[in-house]
């Protein structure tokens, strides 16, 4: 993944596809400590069309609040999307927020993807380590409904955090998420190898 900025050349992305990387990254969420972000929501829909022809997608880290208010936009883009930190959905709302709603329809489109990535410092669980209780059946959701547009991230190194998280206890969320080991290895193993398109790099 790489964070590019709007004036990126197409020779630049041209240069970044041979060296591996299938998507950009928008990271969204204005806070105290990151008020002049990178990536911006109006540069989403002109790079997206731009690295449409590459096969690559875009990974959106955004509140769920401002997915549900640019749901148009999702649906407007020609490339995949993969919503990153389980939309950012918060465990104590879960399928009751009106971003599992938009997700969900943009999934059954066959474009979308959701990232089964979790840290109590994206605000996403409140209860946290060492269970993230409040998340579970959110997953559990996910998976049951679209186990073939989910991939598995730690965050690692949680750049974010100064207090860092247990990997372990994260990669043991997904047993809770997926008993199956069957659908374990499809989370793990199948989709990524679909989604970053590891048979271009061998």
């Amino acid at each position: 993944m790489a964070v590019v900025r709007a004036e990126v050349t197409d020779a630049e992305l041209k240069a970044l596809d041979r060296g591996g990387i299938r998507g950009i990254r928008f990271s969204l969420n204005l806070s105290a400590s990151n008020p002049n972000p990178v990536t911006t929501i109006d540069m989403v829909e002109p790079l997206s069309k731009r690295i449409a022809s590459l096969g690559w997608h875009v990974e959106i880290n955004l509140a769920p609040e401002s997915i549900v208010a640019t749901e148009a936009l999702w649906n407007r883009l020609p490339t995949p999307i993969v919503f990153d930190h389980i939309a950012r959905i918060p465990g104590r709302d879960g399928i009751r927020h009106p971003a599992y709603a938009v997700v969900r329809r943009l999934i059954d489109k066959g474009q979308t993807w959701v990232k089964l990535s979790v840290s109590s410092g994206v605000g996403i669980s409140e209860v946290g380590p060492p269970t993230y209780a409040d998340l579970v059946r959110l997953g559990l959701e996910f998976v049951k409904a679209a186990p073939e547009r989910l991939v598995w991230g730690s965050n690692w190194p949680h750049p974010a955090q100064t207090e860092k998280p247990d990997d372990a206890i994260l990669f043991d969320l997904m047993a809770r998420w997926a008993p199956e080991a069957r659908t374990r290895r499809r989370i793990l193993v199948d989709n990524p190898g679909m989604l970053y398109g590891f048979d271009r790099l061998l």
